[in-house]
């Protein structure tokens, strides 16, 4: 089996507890980085009747906090998708949002016409991509020329400080316990961390993204480095 079939299959086996998982291994927090994240792109994306994707959907959360964001700013959403290679994400996906079109494609090759997009978002899931340049390059062909990105992701963390190694101590020791016995997968969840010290740092993402043809327009940090969020513009 494949690294990204092995990733895709990992998140097959803990789709029913993913979405108890995340609120309980982030205190919640995750919430709030989703809805600051897409109430920021709403404000810098101008026009009507905006066109969303999100790829690497999972359970469909950011499909919610994007229908909810745009009504809190006043803003019609013409269309929203959600895009996730695993079947048992989607599954749940799709009860959660009965009217929300669901496809099953990976980041990489995704099912959809050229420049076309306004805003696309992928949260949490730029690190599981094995063709990550690829994606990167999906992305700017399916977005329209001003087309927004969002990233939030865990990147690699700058040592140091007394929060710093709070912030460590937990990813690396406490989570993976917390996530084996909630999600009874000890493993995906010991792959969280390692996941993250094999990926990029915020630096080198942004170094990525603009090699793709991205203007990073914001980058910010939340939680003491423990999520960031990039916003970017196809140039």
């Amino acid at each position: 089996m494949q690294k990204q079939e092995k990733i895709i299959e990992m998140f097959n086996q803990i789709a029913p507890t993913y979405d108890r998982a995340n609120r309980i291994l982030s205190l919640g927090a995750d919430v709030s980085w989703r809805k600051k994240a897409c109430a920021r792109v709403l404000e810098l994306c101008e026009g009507e009747d905006l066109s969303i994707v999100d790829v690497a959907c999972g359970t469909g959360d950011m499909i919610g906090f994007w229908q909810q964001g745009a009504k809190n700013a006043g803003r019609k959403i013409h269309s929203i998708r959600g895009i996730d290679p695993s079947s048992a994400m989607l599954e749940i996906a799709k009860n959660k949002f009965k009217n929300v079109p669901f496809i099953q494609a990976g980041a990489e090759l995704l099912p959809l016409e050229d420049a076309r997009i306004d805003i696309i978002s992928i949260s949490y899931g730029i690190r599981n991509v094995v063709k990550r340049a690829q994606a990167l390059q999906e992305f700017v062909r399916v977005l329209k020329s001003g087309g927004f990105l969002l990233v939030l992701e865990f990147t690699q963390r700058k040592s140091g400080g007394l929060m710093g190694r709070v912030r460590d101590f937990y990813l690396v020791k406490i989570l993976p316990i917390l996530g084996g016995i909630i999600s009874k997968n000890k493993s995906a969840y010991a792959y969280l961390p390692a996941s993250i010290e094999g990926f990029l740092s915020a630096e080198g993402l942004m170094g990525e993204l603009e090699g793709a043809g991205f203007e990073i327009l914001e980058f910010k940090s939340f939680s003491f480095g423990v999520s960031s969020m990039f916003i970017a513009r196809k140039v």
